[in-house]
């Protein structure tokens, strides 16, 4: 590597989980109305993702788990305020916008496929048949409405979520869609001796030059 000191940042099953993820969100999304199986099963991958990513944020690595990158709102808040300006602080994980962006696709997603579950459940499909069987036509309908404005939502928050990692790799200098690709991030001296304090007990992190 370069003479440049690098942290690793994202482990190899994250940087699987965000690639798994924006292909079967795409999939999913494109095949809605055409390709009902293929859609289905996309939406069944989703929903295996999100359970993963659950509980790697509890045990996974400190760069993946939730304590490491949800603040508070008043911090995103100021976050985003500093980035309007392009005077944010630069973060080695997560920033606090990135932290809020994970949580609020997390939940979205969850709803669109416990909704898409349940709307091919009232049709007798799926593994949600069993519950939703007895659903009548107008719930049914509610399924699927919500089911589709989430999805649309989520698209929103990707868009969203894709504008601000380009302001990022800018303001920052350094390319965020390539280091979720091999892990490694830049790291400054300020940060890597505070990353090497708060990795202390922890796996996951390693820092090379």
């Amino acid at each position: 590597m370069s003479e440049q000191k690098k942290i690793k940042v994202w482990d190899p099953l994250i940087r699987l989980f965000h690639w798994s993820l924006v292909a079967a969100f795409v999939i999913a999304y494109s095949t809605e109305d055409d390709w009902m199986m293929v859609h289905s099963w996309a939406g069944y991958l989703i929903g295996v993702l999100l359970l993963f990513r659950l509980a790697w944020g509890f045990i996974g690595p400190r760069f993946a788990r939730f304590s490491d990158f949800v603040r508070p709102a008043a911090e995103v808040k100021t976050y985003l305020k500093e980035m309007s300006v392009l005077k944010a602080k630069r973060h080695i994980g997560h920033n606090p916008a990135g932290g809020a962006m994970i949580i609020a696709l997390l939940l979205s997603l969850m709803i669109t496929v416990i909704t898409g579950l349940g709307a091919y459940g009232v049709e007798g499909a799926g593994p949600m048949a069993a519950w939703f069987s007895g659903v009548g036509q107008f719930g049914w309908k509610m399924l699927e409405e919500i089911h589709e404005f989430f999805a649309n939502f989520t698209l929103l928050l990707v868009v969203v979520h894709v504008a601000g990692v380009m302001v990022g790799t800018l303001v920052h200098n350094e390319n965020l869609v390539r280091a979720m690709v091999t892990g490694w991030k830049r790291a400054e001296d300020d940060a890597v001796e505070a990353w090497k304090a708060g990795n202390v007990g922890l796996h996951g992190g390693r820092l090379e030059r």
